[in-house]
C-alpha cells in the first residue's frame, strides 16, 4: 500500500476509485466498504484509495466533546494495508478544511487524483456543515466527470455497525460484543512502566501501562474498568494473561491503569512494549480488606481466563 501524507499527484492515467472518512477502528462496516471499493477499482481495471484524517474531525470541531479515539493512526494504515487498500491518503484535518464546501473539496482532490468513482455509505457527509449528502455529490460528480456509488451498510442484529456503537460497548465493558463488531479483539498497546511491586509481593506479578501520562494510550478508548480475560502480545505473540483496568482499590495508590498478569510468565518486562487484546469480562473490580482475600480471587480469576482462553 503506497502510503501519502497529504496531497500527491498520482499518474493520471490510472484511475482511482475513492472513498473518504475517518475509518476509526477500519471496523467490518469500514471493511465491507472496502471490499467493495477493490471490486470496484478491479471492475474499472484502476486503482483502490481511501482518504482519512488526522487528527480526527471531531478533535478539531469539538475539541471540549472529543471522543476517544478505537485506533491510532499508524494502527489504522496497519489494519488499512491488510484489508488490500492500494492507496492510503492522509490529510490533517483543519477549520479550514471544514468550513470548504463539498464540490471545492473534491474539485482539490481531483487535482491530483483521476477519481473515476466515489464511493460511499447512504448516511455519508462531506464539507462544509454536512453539505456534501448524496444527492449533492451526485450532481458533483456529474460536474466533475466520475461517479459517485452508495453502498449499503452491514447490520448486525439490526443495526448499523458505527465506531460510536463500539465505543459505547467497550464503555460498559462488553469486549466480546466490542469485538464482533470489529471483526477482531479491541487492543491497547503501551510501554510497561514501574509500578509499587505489591502485586508482585503477593505472587501475581503484573505489567502496568499507565495510559494517563502514556502517548500510546492516550485518548484511546478504554474498556470499563474491570477484570478481563485477556491475550498479552509480547513481540506480537499473544499469552494468556488476566487484566484489571481501573484503580486496583485494594492494592492500588488511586492510578488509573492497565495492570497484566500474564500467566506462566516471570520475566523483567520493564521499558517494552505490550499490546493487551480483550477477550471476555471476568468481573467488577472489588476492595478487600485482607490482601489474601484478593490473592484467593485472583487465584480463581486465572482458572477462569486459563479455561477460556484455552478452550476457545
Amino acid at each position: 500500500m503506497r502510503v501519502l501524507r497529504g496531497l500527491a499527484a498520482l499518474d493520471p492515467d490510472i484511475g482511482v476509485t475513492l472513498t473518504v472518512g475517518a475509518f476509526d477502528g477500519v471496523h467490518r462496516g469500514h471493511q465491507q466498504l472496502i471490499t467493495q471499493l477493490r471490486q470496484r477499482a478491479a471492475a474499472l481495471g484502476g486503482l483502490s484509495a481511501v482518504i482519512t484524517f488526522d487528527p480526527h474531525p471531531r478533535a478539531v470541531l469539538a475539541p471540549d466533546n472529543s471522543v476517544p479515539y478505537l485506533t491510532t493512526l499508524d494502527e489504522k494504515i496497519v489494519l488499512l494495508e491488510q484489508a488490500g487498500v492500494d492507496v492510503l491518503i492522509i490529510l490533517t484535518f483543519t477549520r479550514e478544511m471544514a468550513d470548504m464546501p463539498a464540490g471545492t473539496f473534491l474539485q482539490l482532490v481531483q487535482d491530483y487524483v483521476n477519481i473515476q468513482e466515489l464511493m460511499v455509505g447512504p448516511d455519508f457527509a462531506l464539507g462544509r456543515q454536512r453539505e456534501g449528502t448524496l444527492p449533492l455529490l451526485e450532481q458533483v460528480g456529474e460536474r466533475l466527470g466520475f461517479g459517485v456509488r452508495s453502498v449499503m451498510p452491514l447490520l448486525v442484529d439490526g443495526h448499523m455497525i458505527s465506531s460510536t456503537r463500539i465505543r459505547q460497548t467497550l464503555a460498559q465493558g462488553r469486549v466480546r460484543e466490542a469485538a464482533r463488531l470489529l471483526g477482531r479483539p479491541y487492543r491497547l498497546y503501551g510501554e510497561v512502566v514501574p509500578g509499587a511491586q505489591r502485586s508482585s509481593e503477593l505472587g501475581v506479578p503484573t505489567a502496568n501501562l499507565v495510559c494517563q501520562r502514556d502517548a500510546l494510550c492516550q485518548g484511546l478508548a478504554m474498556p470499563a474498568d474491570g477484570v478481563y480475560a485477556t491475550y498479552a502480545l509480547l513481540d506480537d505473540e499473544p499469552r494468556p494473561a488476566v487484566t484489571n483496568v481501573g484503580v486496583r482499590p485494594t492494592l492500588g495508590d488511586g492510578e488509573h491503569l492497565v495492570a497484566t498478569h500474564i500467566l506462566d510468565v516471570d520475566e523483567d518486562l520493564y521499558g517494552r512494549m505490550l499490546g493487551v487484546e480483550f477477550i471476555q469480562r471476568l468481573r467488577d473490580e472489588q476492595w478487600y480488606e485482607h490482601p489474601d482475600q484478593l490473592v484467593a480471587q485472583i487465584q480463581q480469576d486465572v482458572r477462569q481466563a486459563r479455561a477460556l482462553l484455552l478452550n476457545s
